[in-house]
């Protein structure tokens, strides 16, 4: 994948510009991203337990609306939730690795990691502006369903994900004609061109 920095990365999409303490902002989303046609786009974020002491990170692909969970049973410190996020990706197609916007939180300091398996690197959302990352905000408060902030997340296997991944990406949504998110992921993982166009 490409290896060039977060900082040259983001300097080639308009609309970006650097944010505090050496990370980079996505003022404004790349079309590709924002018109949710191309997949490869992800969200995410961290949920976390009783007085933040446990966490679990969460991943949403934008056009479909495909749930990842990351488990995180012992720490979220930025080292292992960056070494997470990235292996979680290492395990996708490499034209649904394009890119990751993720809000201005301490735990995505070792972004460079996961930015090393992305195409297009990683975005920062700018502070106060949930909208920037709307996918992965509305799945969040989906997932306090089974994951309420006042408990202990480190308890959960991650079996116990796979299962949560499970129920919500086999809810059939509006959006998508109430075809699931896992068929619509399904989709992009049959086809090699990520726009959706069916190849010869």
């Amino acid at each position: 994948m490409n290896s060039v920095s977060v900082a040259t990365m983001t300097r080639n999409h308009p609309g970006t510009h650097p944010a505090p303490e050496g990370q980079y902002s996505r003022g404004v989303d790349t079309e590709e991203a924002a018109d949710r046609v191309v997949a490869g786009h992800w969200e995410g974020d961290l949920i976390t337990g009783s007085h933040n002491a446990t966490a679990i990170g969460t991943l949403v692909e934008r056009t479909s609306g495909y749930v990842q969970l990351v488990h995180l049973p012992t720490d979220h410190t930025a080292a292992k939730v960056c070494r997470g996020v990235a292996a979680t990706f290492e395990g996708l197609p490499e034209q649904l690795r394009r890119s990751l916007t993720w809000d201005q939180g301490s735990e995505m300091a070792a972004h460079a990691t996961v930015a090393a398996v992305l195409d297009q690197g990683v975005f920062f959302a700018h502070p106060g502006s949930p909208w920037q990352r709307g996918s992965n905000e509305n799945t969040n408060g989906l997932l306090r369903q089974y994951f309420p902030k006042s408990t202990d997340l480190s308890i959960h296997s991650a079996l116990d994900l796979r299962e949560v991944e499970n129920r919500l990406n086999n809810r059939p949504r509006k959006r998508h004609g109430w075809k699931t998110p896992a068929e619509i992921y399904a989709q992009h993982l049959s086809q090699s061109d990520p726009t959706g166009a069916t190849t010869s």
